[in-house]
């Protein structure tokens, strides 16, 4: 009986290792006979989703397109406001800078001051060398 089961897993591990080198015929048509079929289901499926659509009505086409311009204008001048608040602190600013460089640059160049009779006199070095 022993000799029987073991001649019975002989022949299993026999079968097995012919079908692993044995080559199965590809029952797969192809390349182009699947994309053929794959492009029909695909206008088919369209077809029936095209037919589930429902259309809006009128009103309801009127009623979103006034929303959406609503809601455009208010972006349109949220836009607007932060441009100009931008533009309007970066030209003060830049005045700001203007007016702290030509303060520091008169500073600078005024070269000495001298009291005669009681009234100051202010002489600037660099205006004087180029008279």
């Amino acid at each position: 009986m022993a000799k029987k089961e073991s001649s019975e897993a002989a022949k299993k591990i026999a079968k097995a290792e012919k079908e692993k080198t044995s080559k199965k015929p590809n029952n797969k048509p192809n390349v182009f006979a699947r994309m053929g079929k794959a492009i029909k289901n695909f206008f088919k499926n369209s077809k029936g989703d095209l037919k589930k659509i429902t259309w809006p009505d009128a009103k309801e086409v009127l009623k979103g397109t006034v929303v959406t311009i609503v809601c455009i204008a208010i972006v349109g001048v949220l836009v607007f406001l932060v441009d100009l608040g931008l533009t309007k602190g970066i030209n003060g600013l830049r005045t700001a800078a203007e007016n702290r460089t030509t303060t520091t640059v008169a500073e600078t160049t005024t070269a000495s001051e001298t009291t005669t009779a009681g009234i100051n006199v202010i002489t600037d070095s660099s205006t004087t060398a180029a008279q």
